[in-house]
């Protein structure tokens, strides 16, 4: 749908026209508007006088009296409103609405500020016909379709850090509920029994916290396990050897060896492909027996059917869960169970945090409406539109590219990132680019990265980031290449091009020519470079009933090994991916999912 200051300029007669209108001699003013979708409240009273003065039309959807207006669809914090306020925003507030309801209003409003319950998806977004920026008072934006936001100019900011806090402590007293007991005593004693001898726990003091992933809310629970006289060791494949140092945790390499020597372990990832089912029975064979879990982070990352074969077994001798593969959790497997605590999702529910990620929604949408301040934003509408015809194709290779990457690394260590652009790429600003890029890459890992913060989280992470453009003669019109050092030393890298009306293609794997397209569903092999491994592999995912959609091959120069790529309509299992890394041509596999 056209955007409604375009169908203001068209009624106008064009930008010169309505330049010339409005006095002005060149219509850069004009289209600054256009570009910006954004008129400034000084701006309206001139263009409705001149209007009028001239017959023209004015669509429904401008706003008239240049009042910057956002509607709150879900609860929020008084606070949010006072903000808005203070800010010189209105506020309307409709909580509840149906979906006809939403759809009627929509197009009156500047800006929408959420939390999970309204679904803004393209069908809302059509009728967002005034909309200039969506904020959602919390991380997750799984009720948003960014994509078609940013299609439609629209920036989608979050808050990521509001809860942090919060859901540190969550954890911290889930972790001491389960090595006291607490809850099960305080059931027993409410009936009148007195059960020393049942509830023997253990202390925390002395002990190693195992912590998978240590970004924002991983590290303040680092810190307060610290406080409480523990060890504590992560495994974070971005966790550098100096801000391990700066937070007074052991980094360690791999995840193996952490589920190895941890007392406790808690996971702080997002859920992706890479950590879903994170730990699993075969994560919980390798810990130490009498091990204590707990997950405050996201539903999925914990087997849950495999964590009640190790409560049972006793390998795992409690666990604490604030997260549920799906929520609400009104039925599940380890409900009842004496050795585990649950809770319905409390990470982020204490006062303070509910005022917290109601204040910075509201004063980052605030700022962006009155202001044209970005802070916390996942997309990139400030481009302007001429801009992202040319840009957003190669912003949507360079997130494919960076998410690839990631799911590819194994367990070392990033130490830098080098990013190549070359042929027609080389003539546009690299910056949004290699944003989406380093953003797909940390996506991978964290949920806290976007496209605006991600170049300076790098920073803070250590890590080392170039950017470089080149004029070049090869194979393609154009060229990125995303080259990773690990920190033992060997390099990844990942080039992808551009292919007919702007599809992003992956072009080659650490050198490897191998072309392919992004697909959901991906398996990455090394193999070895022997007669029959294409057939025996071929044969192996047919005979599970996998489908394959393409299979993409590229030999190492030395021919001794090979890359594969292999399309498949749905992804594996942990049970056949492990029969495939078994296959005795197979060296390395990854699923990849996109």
């Amino acid at each position: 749908m056209t955007h409604y200051i375009e169908k203001l300029i068209e009624n106008f007669g064009g930008l010169s026209a309505m330049a010339q209108l409005l006095g002005h001699k060149n219509p850069t003013t004009v289209q600054g508007w256009k570009q910006k979708k954004r008129i400034p409240e000084w701006r309206v009273k001139e263009i409705l006088s001149v209007a009028n003065k001239n017959n023209i039309n004015i669509p429904n959807e401008f706003n008239q009296s240049g009042e910057m207006k956002v509607l709150i669809s879900d609860d929020l914090s008084p606070l949010a409103i006072e903000t808005f306020n203070k800010l010189g925003v209105k506020v309307d507030i409709k909580v509840g609405l149906k979906r006809d309801e939403l759809l009627k209003i929509i197009g009156n409003y500047d800006g929408l500020a959420i939390r999970s319950a309204t679904k803004v998806d393209a069908g809302l977004l059509e009728k967002a016909t005034r909309l200039k920026v969506i904020g959602r008072a919390g991380i997750g934006v799984d009720n948003v379709d960014v994509n078609q936001a940013t299609k439609k100019g629209i920036i989608v900011m979050n808050t990521p850090f509001g809860n942090s806090i919060t859901t540190a402590e969550h954890t911290i007293a889930m972790m001491l509920s389960v090595a006291r007991l607490i809850p099960q005593a305080n059931a027993s004693t409410h009936t009148g029994k007195w059960e020393k001898k049942r509830f023997v726990g253990t202390e925390v003091t002395s002990k190693i916290l195992g912590l998978i992933g240590v970004g924002n809310i991983g590290s303040i629970v680092a810190n307060r396990a610290l406080g409480l006289k523990m060890k504590v060791v992560a495994y974070d494949p971005f966790l550098s050897d100096e801000r391990a140092k700066k937070i007074g945790v052991q980094r360690i390499e791999k995840l193996d060896e952490l589920l190895k020597i941890s007392d406790f372990i808690s996971v702080h990832t997002p859920l992706t492909d890479s950590t879903k089912n994170i730990l699993n029975s075969d994560s919980f064979a390798k810990c130490k027996d009498g091990v204590r879990v707990i997950n405050c982070a996201r539903g999925g990352i914990i087997n849950e059917a495999d964590l009640l074969d190790a409560l049972n077994s006793g390998k795992v001798a409690g666990a604490g869960l604030d997260v549920f593969e799906v929520e609400p959790a009104t039925k599940n497997i380890l409900f009842g169970h004496e050795k585990v605590i649950m809770t319905p999702h409390l990470g982020a529910s204490t006062s303070e945090a509910q005022e917290n990620v109601a204040l910075q929604v509201a004063e980052q949408m605030g700022d962006y409406l009155v202001n044209g301040g970005i802070s916390n934003a996942l997309n990139m509408p400030s481009i302007s539109a001429e801009d992202a015809k040319k840009v957003y194709p190669y912003m949507e290779l360079g997130t494919q590219l960076g998410k690839f990457a990631g799911q590819i690394l194994g367990d070392s260590n990033i130490k830098g990132i080098s990013i190549e652009m070359g042929g027609a790429v080389a003539n546009l600003d690299s910056k949004p680019i290699s944003q989406t890029i380093l953003s797909g890459l940390f996506g991978v890992f964290y949920d806290t990265f976007n496209v605006v913060n991600a170049r300076l989280i790098a920073k803070e992470l250590n890590i080392d980031v170039a950017v470089t453009q080149y004029q070049s003669d090869c194979d393609y019109n154009t060229v990125i290449y995303l080259k990773i050092l690990l920190s033992n030393g060997k390099e990844i890298s990942v080039g992808g091009s551009l292919f007919g009306s702007n599809n992003p293609r992956l072009i080659s794997i650490n050198g490897v020519r191998v072309e392919s397209e992004f697909c959901p569903h991906m398996l990455y092999v090394v193999n070895q470079d022997i007669p029959g491994h294409i057939g025996r592999i071929g044969s192996f995912l047919g005979e599970k009933g996998m489908n394959i959609g393409s299979f993409a091959l590229g030999r190492l120069a030395d021919k001794a090994q090979a890359i594969s790529i292999i399309e498949l309509e749905q992804s594996l299992t942990n049970d056949i991916m492990k029969d495939v890394s078994d296959l005795e041509t197979v060296v390395e596999t990854r699923l990849i999912a996109m």
